[in-house]
């Protein structure tokens, strides 16, 4: 045999070789660990689950919501108009809790003369999902009502599914979904965005929430009641020459027979991309 041929087939078998180690390290490699599902498609939008590690018996999970250019979906409170999410979670298996948190949104115009307040573009709700056993696999099923609007509004529902195993998945983005929601801050904590004070005006009928906040001139306030029975108006917005904030926001919109005093307030303040929270108890002047 020459030396031509001999080195053509010692290459041959070298890549016979190659092609049989790859396919046994293909065999016997770890499977893939679930971290998303599919697109679920609707008009307007598409929404998938998202796995991430489990951590002190809970799994970090995620609803990703992605909007066709120029719609826009609500948040938890909707505004002057809309309609919130709705997560049914009920035929998942291995779980015995689920919440769903949610960035700060954005206020848009209702083209009626009031505001919605939601989200465009994309967006990931991180959750957390406790688990009755953290050694087991996971179900997760989803069954999302949910309103997207273009020029007008429509209903939209998606069912999704997600099979997780021991241990969770390896989506790394719901890291940065979490570290983009709200920081909870209490009342006059220092920083750039903060809530300063909050009062109630009792001069007006009904009366007029008060809150002074720092922040700078992009700054927005959504304010919600201790139930979702509370319909409060969206905050108006003053600013000073000295560039103080002050939001005020009227006692309408409350439960039949609710009184304020007493109740406690959830304050959301947000600034390009920067969030707090920050809960208040309503008082009597």
């Amino acid at each position: 045999m020459s030396m031509i041929r001999a080195a053509s087939l010692a290459a041959f078998l070298a890549g016979l070789f190659g092609l049989g180690l790859a396919a046994v390290l293909v065999l016997f490699a770890p499977p893939a660990r679930a971290a998303e599902t599919p697109f679920a498609r609707t008009q307007g939008a598409e929404v998938r689950l998202l796995a991430g590690a489990v951590k002190d018996g809970a799994l970090e999970a995620g609803v990703e919501i992605r909007l066709a250019p120029g719609w826009k979906t609500y948040w938890r409170y909707p505004g002057d108009s809309g309609i919130p999410p709705r997560f049914d979670w009920s035929n998942s298996r291995n779980v015995s809790g689920v919440t769903v948190a949610f960035p700060a949104p954005r206020r848009f115009s209702d083209g009626g003369g009031g505001y919605s307040v939601g989200y465009k573009g994309s967006v990931v709700l991180p959750v957390r999902v406790a688990l009755t056993d953290p050694a087991r696999a996971t179900r997760l099923d989803l069954s999302l009502d949910f309103a997207v609007c273009d020029a007008l509004c429509v209903p939209a529902h998606v069912q999704i599914s997600l099979d997780v195993p021991p241990g969770g998945g390896d989506e790394p983005g719901l890291a940065f979904a979490a570290a983009a929601l709200p920081v909870k801050t209490p009342l006059g904590a220092p920083g750039s965005l903060g809530i300063q004070a909050v009062s109630v005006d009792t001069s007006q009928a009904p009366p007029v929430v008060v809150v002074k906040a720092r922040g700078g001139p992009k700054a927005d306030l959504f304010a919600e009641g201790p139930t979702e029975a509370w319909a409060l108006p969206l905050p108006s917005r003053e600013e000073a020459a000295d560039g103080s904030l002050t939001f005020r926001f009227a006692l309408d919109g409350l439960p039949k027979d609710a009184t304020w005093p007493g109740a406690m307030l959830r304050l959301t303040l947000s600034e390009q991309g920067k969030a707090i929270e920050t809960q208040v108890p309503l008082q009597q002047p």
